[in-house]
């Protein structure tokens, strides 16, 4: 699998695609070219690139996602964890709440999420 980080642009088309899977790949272009302003060919040629990193895939102009919008984000988080912070979920916490204060909810919910893996 290649290169798992997406510009601002690669991330609206990627938007596109799981928003309205399955689609089309004339239906795709229409909708590109009405959100996105774009010719069909710079809508194609931003497709191939996105499949040949292995997030989506075209089979009989059928447009698919092969890892859905929370998959992606997993591995890209992961990766950032990793290579920012040596791998250490603790440390990427305690350099994110350094400057931010979480609420009550977000750390109620945080607590819920550990807890559940605890029971694994």
């Amino acid at each position: 699998m290649e290169e798992m980080k997406l510009g601002a642009v690669e991330s609206r088309f990627a938007d596109i695609i799981w928003a309205n899977q399955p689609l089309t790949t004339k239906e795709l272009v229409q909708i590109c070219e009405k959100e996105l302003n774009w010719k069909r060919t710079t809508t194609y040629t931003v497709l191939k690139k996105l499949c040949d990193r292995g997030i989506f895939a075209t089979e009989n102009s059928t447009v698919t996602a092969l890892l859905t919008k929370d998959e992606f984000q997993a591995i890209q988080s992961e990766k950032f964890v990793g290579e920012t912070f040596d791998g250490s979920l603790p440390a990427f916490i305690a350099a994110f709440t350094s400057r931010k204060k979480l609420s009550d909810s977000e750390i109620a919910e945080i607590r819920k999420m550990i807890e559940s893996y605890g029971e694994v």
